[in-house]
């Protein structure tokens, strides 16, 4: 597990995602992107899906942070929110898993401890963290996450008047926490990604700076109308 964390270690995963209506969010355009991306000094991707992560796992053997988008009400939690959407992240050929580490109501009755024992002890596959808070980030850590990730930074009820990319936080999960620190959310632009190394992230993810097509046309379209 120590191992698939150590090639991320100083470098860029780039987060290869599309919105559901998207005509980008097929399998094999996502496989592209992804190839594109290590083609080009990438350290790894994140992928969300079982079906992306199959696609992109048949064409490398470079890390994927892998997880599984799933609402289930009335749960906020949606990032990998149960073992059963691990399971089928790690059967898909995802190396780490990524989990909502939050603190709001998760759906179901495994608690984080649980989640993370049990991807663990029956997946044999470290996970990433993906956290809002110092306060929990130090919770995740203490439930066995082995790295964590300013994911969700901006996008919770007790950090929505924020907006990331949370580089301040960043400098303090860098100094309290006995873990990998990854970068991720908002991170627009190489200086910035930089930026976060260099504040001591581990590694850092970006996404819709690289791979937003649909929000990045929309945000150009609503400046020219």
């Amino acid at each position: 597990m120590k191992t698939i964390l150590e090639l991320l270690r100083g470098g860029l995963v780039v987060s290869c995602q599309a919105p559901a209506e998207s005509p980008l969010h097929r399998a094999e355009v996502i496989a592209a992107m992804a190839e594109a991306a290590l083609l080009n000094g990438a350290v790894g991707v994140r992928i969300d899906s079982p079906d992306h992560i199959q696609a992109v796992r048949a064409g490398s053997d470079r890390p994927i942070i892998g997880l599984w988008k799933q609402v289930i009400p009335p749960s906020a939690v949606y990032i990998t929110p149960q073992f059963h959407h691990a399971a089928a992240v790690a059967q898909a050929g995802g190396d780490i898993i990524a989990i909502d580490a939050t603190d709001r109501p998760r759906p179901g009755d495994e608690t984080l401890a649980d989640l993370i024992q049990q991807i663990h002890d029956r997946l044999g596959k470290p996970v990433m963290a993906d956290i809002d808070t110092l306060d929990n980030a130090l919770k995740a850590i203490d439930a066995g996450a082995d790295c964590v990730g300013t994911t969700l930074f901006g996008y919770t009820a007790a950090t929505q008047t924020e907006a990331p990319p949370g580089l301040a936080l960043l400098q303090d999960l860098v100094q309290q926490c006995s873990v990998p620190v990854i970068c991720e959310g908002g991170i627009a632009s190489p200086a910035q990604a930089r930026q976060a190394l260099d504040l001591g992230a581990y590694a850092v993810v970006v996404g819709t700076a690289i791979t937003g097509i649909d929000s990045l046309v929309k945000g150009y379209v609503e400046t020219l109308t």
